[in-house]
Parts: C-alpha cells; sequence; structure tokens
C-alpha cells in the first residue's frame, strides 16, 4: 500500500491542515483463488516481480481517500480503481487533498460542502475544479457547488473526462466545441439551452456559407480573395456537429444535470452520403470542358483502374495500390499493414492494425471500427505482388544494413521506418495526372475494389464484407447509382457472347 503524501508530516507545504487528511494508493488485480473463487485483489503474487519491484503488465491503480463525514456522522470512505499507473491515482488523490485543505481553512461548513462536491464528482466522473475556482465560488456566497454549470463548462469537462474514444474522434470534438459550440452556446446555463438557441447557431453556418459563396462569385478580386481558403460547410458538417452536442448533452441527462435533450430535435438538411458515381465518357467530357466533378464520390471504371496500375508499375508504394485497388484497404490500414497479418501460402490478409493520422501526426492504432477487423481472401495476382514486395523489401533491409528499422510492414521508407499515409495520398495523385486519369481521391481507388466486385457479379454482401462496412446499409448507399451502370455493362457481354443470325438482327433493327 502506497501512502498518499498528505499523511506525510514532512510534506509541510500544505500547512498544518493538510497532515489530516487520510487517503492512499494501492494496486490489485481481478485474478481469483482456485479454491475459494475470491478475488486475490491486493495479495496477488503476481502483482510485484521477483526483485520485489511492481509489475508494469499485471494489475490496475487504484486509491482510496476519507472524506468529511456525513450529517449523521457516518464516515466517507471511496474508493476509485482502474489507474494505469500510480502516478495518474496519486494525481486524483493530491486534487482531493488540495480541495479539502482548502476546505479546512475556510471551516466546518465549507469543509462539508467541498466535501459534497468531491462526493459528486467521483460518481459523475466530472473532473475537480481547482481550489482557485471553488474558493471563488464560496467568496460569491455559492453554498451549492454542484450548481449547474454553463453549457460551455458542460462542454469542457465532458471532453477532458471521455476516455474510451479514439484519438481523431477526441480532436474532432475538440474542433467542433472550439469553432462553434462554445463561441455560440457557452454562455448559456446547461439547463436553459433551448431549441431555439441551437437553431439560430447553425443558421449563423448557413449565413456563413451564403457570405462565402457569395464572395467566391462576386466580379471584385479583392471580395473573392477574401474568402480564399475559406470553405462552405455542408449537410454532412453541420450533422456531425449536432452529433457532438448532442453526446455532450446526454452525458448531461446521465449525470441528472437536465432531463431533456434540446439537441435531438433541432432540424437540419438532409446529411445523406454522396452517391458514387463511375466515370463514364460522358461525365469525364463534361468535367474536361467544366472541370466539374458529377458528384464528390468519383469511382474509376475497370478500365481506368487498369491504367492507373500500369502507370503505377515500379512505383515503390505500389504493392500498397494494389491491394487498395483490388482488395479495398483503407489507407490507414494498407500503410499499416504488417507481413506477420499476411498468410501468403493460403492466400489472406488479416486487418488488425492501421497507421492512423491525427492532424499531421502519424501513429499506429486499430482499424476504424468493429466491422473493419477482417479476413480479406487474396487472389493469385495480388500474392505475386506481394511475394516480389517482399524479396524487393529484403533488398532494402541488405542495403540499409545497421540504418534499417524494423517495424515487419509491407511497405515502408527506405530505412524500414513506416511510411506516413499523406505520403501514399501525393504519390497517388502524380500517378493520377501521370496516366491522364479523371479525377478521384485515394479513399476512391478502394470504391475502384467494390466497383470491380459488382462488375464481377458479386453480391453487396461480399462487397460489405470486403470493405469492413458496419452494415449493408451503408454499402447499398454508397453503390446504388454504380450497379445499374454496370449492370448495363454486364448485360451487353451477355448478350454479345450469344451466337445470333445477323440477318435476324437486321430485320430487327
Amino acid at each position: 500500500m502506497s501512502v498518499s503524501k498528505r499523511d506525510d508530516p514532512t510534506d509541510c507545504g500544505k500547512g498544518k491542515s493538510a497532515m489530516t487528511f487520510k487517503g492512499s494508493t494501492f494496486k490489485r488485480c481481478t485474478c481469483t483463488d482456485p479454491g475459494t473463487r475470491k478475488q486475490l485483489g491486493s495479495q496477488c503474487t503476481k502483482l510485484k516481480r521477483g526483485n520485489g519491484m511492481w509489475s508494469s503488465n499485471h494489475g490496475t491503480w487504484s486509491f482510496q481517500a476519507e472524506l468529511p463525514k456525513h450529517n449523521n456522522g457516518t464516515r466517507r470512505t471511496r474508493r476509485r480503481h482502474g489507474f494505469a499507473s500510480q502516478t495518474a491515482a496519486q494525481d486524483q488523490l493530491d486534487q482531493i487533498a488540495d480541495l479539502l485543505t482548502l476546505g479546512e481553512r475556510r471551516g466546518e461548513a465549507a469543509h462539508a460542502t467541498i466535501g459534497d462536491l468531491i462526493d459528486n464528482r467521483l460518481r459523475t466522473g466530472e473532473p475537480f475544479p481547482t481550489p482557485e475556482a471553488v474558493s471563488k465560488q464560496l467568496d460569491a456566497g455559492n453554498a451549492d457547488l454542484n450548481a449547474i454549470p454553463t453549457v460551455g463548462q458542460w462542454l469542457t469537462s465532458w471532453i477532458a473526462t471521455r476516455k474510451k474514444i479514439r484519438e481523431g474522434t477526441r480532436l474532432s470534438y475538440q474542433r467542433h466545441i472550439t469553432n462553434w459550440l462554445l463561441p455560440h452556446l457557452g454562455h448559456y446555463r446547461l439547463d436553459t439551452l433551448t431549441v431555439e438557441h441551437i437553431s439560430r447557431m447553425f443558421d449563423a453556418m448557413a449565413e456563413r456559407n451564403d457570405t462565402i459563396t457569395a464572395a467566391k462569385s462576386s466580379d471584385d478580386p479583392e471580395v473573392r480573395k477574401s474568402a480564399h481558403g475559406m470553405r462552405v460547410m455542408g449537410a454532412a458538417t453541420m450533422q456531425r456537429y449536432r452529433a457532438t452536442l448532442r453526446a455532450a448533452l446526454n452525458a448531461a441527462i446521465r449525470a441528472q444535470k437536465i432531463t431533456f435533450n434540446p439537441a435531438s430535435y433541432v432540424e437540419l438538411p438532409s446529411g445523406r452520403r454522396p452517391k458514387a458515381l463511375l466515370w463514364t465518357p460522358d461525365r469525364v467530357e463534361r468535367w474536361q470542358r467544366t472541370g466539374q466533378k458529377p458528384s464528390r464520390v468519383m469511382v474509376w471504371t475497370p478500365e481506368q483502374i487498369g491504367r492507373f496500375l500500369d502507370q503505377a508499375e515500379g512505383h515503390p508504394y505500389y504493392a500498397l495500390f494494389h491491394v487498395i485497388a483490388y482488395r479495398g484497404l483503407r489507407r490507414g490500414e494498407a500503410c499499416g499493414l504488417p507481413w506477420w497479418n499476411i498468410d501468403l501460402a493460403s492466400r489472406s490478409i488479416t486487418i488488425s492494425t492501421a497507421i492512423v493520422q491525427l492532424g499531421w501526426r502519424a501513429e499506429f492504432g486499430e482499424p476504424k471500427s468493429e466491422a473493419s477487423g477482417r479476413v480479406i481472401a487474396l487472389d493469385e495476382a495480388t500474392t505475386l505482388v506481394l511475394r516480389r514486395q517482399k524479396k524487393h523489401q529484403h533488398e532494402l533491409r541488405v542495403a540499409a544494413g545497421t540504418d534499417w528499422v524494423e517495424h515487419e510492414l509491407v511497405c515502408t521508407e527506405r530505412d524500414g521506418n513506416p511510411l506516413h499515409p499523406a505520403k501514399l495520398t501525393d504519390a497517388f495523385h502524380v500517378i493520377a495526372d501521370a496516366a491522364e486519369l479523371p479525377p478521384v481521391r485515394l479513399h476512391d481507388l478502394r470504391h475502384g475494389a467494390a466497383t470491380l466486385m459488382i462488375a464481377a457479379g458479386a453480391d453487396l454482401k461480399v462487397v460489405q464484407e470486403l470493405l469492413g462496412h458496419s452494415s449493408i446499409t451503408v454499402t447499398a448507399d454508397t453503390y446504388a447509382h454504380v450497379l445499374p451502370e454496370l449492370a448495363r455493362d454486364t448485360a451487353e457481354a451477355v448478350a454479345a457472347i450469344v451466337p445470333r443470325d445477323q440477318r435476324h438482327n437486321r430485320r430487327t433493327a
């Protein structure tokens, strides 16, 4: 058991009152006794190594704190578990000690009030306020430190305490909060926020869109310049802003701060995902003439995919382009694909890792969703490409010698370090331009894998599993416009292989 520094008489920085706080950290696990089937807790022998030091891969840290007694005189002992390190548990304990030290210095009533505050924050999972903030509230005569916060205060504490979300999702939430939610809604008290307040924020977004559109179409060069680099906010983006606010307000309902979520009742334009369209000859001609894409999601035809891959032959990243085009991997899945997840003998790939880009920083992470973790069968051509890549990488490893950094990835930098996803995107556009192909995103090359499968007559369910979509609805929505176009090509191909008397054809015509 690790005793809190507040119990240490040598900790003289906090004054005499700090020594009255009782708290401690300890480590435990969930192992059970085979005989009694009771958890061993802190008595498990695996918690420490043979040298007596704590094990870094067994058990988690906890803390125990004695809060001021209840009004009826009963003790109020609180424990919290699941900390990854003793430092993290001790940090929580120190924050409690700082608040209780403030309470003791301000008298018995303040001490009890701060005890209630700590108890409430431990129950809801909200972060502890600073002693300075609590002191200001007490000076203002606020006897209930658990008073309803403003929307801004709640959003700030909510994002700080969200633990089980991806870092990319956290960054997206933070951008939404910083850019629009705080400036437009942050000053309202949480329980006074209405549907009308939120609707006015989205009206401001629409007005901004109108301003940008008008500026970009202006005859005045200076006005056009004022909107340079500014993007119109689409319906799907507005839906994501509302989703962030709705999630934060649902958390407030669970914490019993409010009973109604106004974000759920705000009407917005539909944020339907864009339909994928094929680059047919007519659409290519129009794009060459006007520079306009018919849809945000454009898909190359099988012939265009072949032109791209022919142009990419010999490029250091060719293997990744090939598996994306044929097997539908996402960019991060391809960059983070390790050799140990490839079975060339049975011709299969297991997707369990990815390189995730957070801003510019890239790091190893998990696939996008639970459905993204999947096993993909390989065709003979893709298997051959991967065998060649493995041989080529061995040559790079030998050439680099001691400078080689082993990550066991399929495609790397020349020294073995992971390939940044943005470099793959840049290379993709250079190759596509050289092949004089109509524009698509690298992510749309993944759609090409679906196009090839649909053209080959694959069922949508098979396409869904290949791409790792969460539901077949996503697959159907994305490729609803591709299916009939490819179906017509298939129908013509079928008709062409049926022998007919040419004289009959002329009579029919």
